[in-house]
């Protein structure tokens, strides 16, 4: 819940490969014999969008709230993230239900507790869904995971990111240190930072301000080769 994230993302079509060459370092997270798990999440963001903003413009001690289910178990929660000044990432959560979009009463208490947002005027703004495979390093320092069938929803536009592999090390120290991150950077993977959030929201809504993202989805674009053109200009 307090660690440092690194991300990387591919073509789906190297992800045996990386799998392949850490295996002996890393389990996989299986429940009921599965390995790949579903999650859905929806995201909420004010009236004037304010947390994609900060996010945008850089800003740091910056949030995102959200309410994620892990399907395959049926547990959701509502989760606040908070990037503090220091380049770590604080998550904080209590259970919650997706289904009920708006927040009870002591939903409304837990975020005027830890976040600077009036309730009231939080809304949904995206949803996102994804398949993740959860690693977990042999000697415990580390977990990695690894998101795959990406697809976006809004009231007016649905999109599949179907080709993209998502892979984050959350680690309590360098994740340099990392067979995984060795692993990436011996297939010239780099690191490079990737907000679902925040490209699900560009990908879906152009009239939000979005300079600071259009380099990356270009990259996105080119990395998992889409029929589709991504990025209007």
């Amino acid at each position: 819940m307090n660690r440092t994230d690194t991300k990387y993302w591919f073509h789906i079509c190297r992800l045996q490969e990386v799998l392949d060459r850490i295996r002996k370092d890393y389990f996989i997270l299986t429940i009921d014999g599965k390995s790949k798990m579903p999650y859905s999440t929806v995201y909420f963001d004010t009236s004037n969008d304010r947390m994609f903003t900060e996010h945008h413009n850089g800003k740091l001690n910056r949030y995102k709230v959200r309410k994620r289910s892990y399907v395959g178990s049926g547990i959701s929660f509502l989760e606040v993230k908070l990037k503090n000044n220091k380049g770590r990432t604080i998550k904080t959560r209590i259970k919650s239900d997706l289904d009920n979009l708006l927040f009870t009463t002591k939903e409304k208490d837990f975020l005027n507790s830890i976040t600077p947002f009036g309730c009231d005027d939080l809304q949904p703004s995206l949803v996102n869904n994804f398949y993740r495979i959860t690693l977990v390093n042999k000697n415990f320092k580390e977990r990695c995971t690894i998101d795959i069938d990406l697809s976006y929803e809004t009231s007016s536009k649905n999109l599949s990111l179907n080709n993209l592999v998502i892979v984050e090390i959350k680690a309590d120290g360098r994740s340099s240190r990392s067979p995984l991150a060795q692993t990436l950077r011996d297939m010239r993977v780099k690191s490079s930072g990737f907000s679902k959030y925040c490209v699900g929201r560009s990908l879906t809504n152009h009239s939000l301000k979005r300079n600071r993202f259009k380099c990356k989805i270009r990259e996105l674009e080119k990395t998992i080769q889409s029929q589709i053109k991504l990025y209007n200009n």
